[in-house]
């Protein structure tokens, strides 16, 4: 654990540093421009520490593939998710290592990432630090593919928030290269486009809360829909439901959200799609509760809730809002220590990094 203390403290140090000599940004006067050679910096520590792992989720099962496969045109496309097979096949011209597998793939959704975090936030130190202890970065070294997948998608919120549909459903066909259940994301750009805190948000939610209470006939049609996909398999899936703690967690920013939502408005008018995607997160998250695999899908919504959350401590009176600050710093390294020492007793392990 040593490595991820060092890694969230220097993240959280530089990117503060980032934003504390940040200028503000012409073009849009509710946001700023932190300094970036410190984000780079802040950028670079999470991809060394994520891209020198040699553990970690099934970061031992992608380093396995990639030593004994030999990947060739037929394989990659007779497999699942064509676009990571030629992602690999074309990573084995340059070296046989696996570190090199993890590496560039860190490098990746940790840069795009970054990058969105660096454009959106208000709070840019307050995403990050969210990000690593909310368990997200632990999540994108657990689920390498389809977190991958999910960073290229936050890579076209631009494309969403202007709505230029075409060049973000091809985004949403090159991440579905890589993780199929990406389409979702064409599904979704109907549904967030529209005003936060309308009547069609509560009735999602009461969907939610409906599919919680009747899970098990929910469950049956889903999987029958699912049959002959490559995603058939989830249904003997059996490892429980989400930690309710989780739900909390992401319910917090949200009810700030709801409750602050005039002054929300005010000091960001484009606050809708974020919300909206926060919120459809949150959804899954209620669903999970009951079967852990639809948390899988609150990875592509989740890396809104890091742009929310920098928003939310602005709400707040001006005098209350180092309170809210520091407050949010200590509730979420208690959930950072609490899940990944306590519950999880995660370590990290590296060839490169020793602590």
């Amino acid at each position: 654990m040593e490595v991820l203390y060092v890694n969230l403290f220097s993240v959280y140090i530089f990117s503060y540093f980032a934003r504390y000599f940040s200028i503000q940004d012409l073009s849009n006067i509710t946001r700023v421009k932190a300094e970036k050679l410190l984000v780079l910096i802040s950028g670079t520590i999470l991809i060394i520490v994520s891209g020198l792992r040699n553990n970690i989720g099934d970061t031992v099962f992608y380093i396995h593939s990639y030593e004994k496969e030999n990947f060739t045109w037929e394989s990659v496309m007779k497999g699942k998710d064509a676009g990571f097979g030629v992602y690999q096949m074309l990573l084995k011209q340059f070296s046989d290592d696996p570190q090199i597998l993890i590496f560039v793939s860190a490098f990746i959704t940790n840069l795009l990432i970054v990058m969105v975090l660096y454009k959106y936030s208000r709070l840019l130190e307050i995403s990050l630090y969210v990000f690593i202890t909310s368990g997200m970065f632990l999540v994108s070294m657990n689920g390498m593919r389809q977190f991958l997948a999910a960073a290229i998608l936050f890579a076209g919120t631009k494309l969403l928030e202007k709505r230029k549909w075409l060049p973000y459903f091809l985004v949403v066909l090159l991440a579905s290269a890589f993780h199929q259940s990406a389409l979702i994301m064409i599904l979704v750009y109907f549904l967030v486009n529209r005003k936060a805190w309308t009547k069609g948000t509560f009735m999602l939610l009461a969907a939610a809360v409906l599919i919680v209470i009747g899970f098990s006939q929910f469950q049956t049609l889903l999987f029958n829909a699912l049959e002959n996909t490559q995603y058939e398999g989830y249904k003997n899936f059996s490892e429980g439901g989400a930690n309710f703690l989780r739900v909390v967690v992401n319910a917090v920013p949200l009810a700030i959200a709801y409750f602050g939502r005039d002054r929300l408005k005010e000091i960001n008018p484009n606050s809708d799609l974020i919300i909206n995607m926060t919120l459809l997160g949150f959804i899954f998250m209620i669903i999970s509760t009951q079967n852990w695999i639809f948390a899988r899908f609150s990875i592509y919504f989740g890396l809104y809730n890091l742009i929310l959350v920098s928003w939310i401590i602005k709400v707040f009176r001006k005098k209350d809002e180092k309170l809210i600050y520091y407050s949010l710093l200590i509730c979420y390294f208690i959930f950072f220590y609490y899940e990944e020492v306590l519950s999880l007793n995660m370590y990290y392990s590296s060839d490169y990094i020793k602590l």
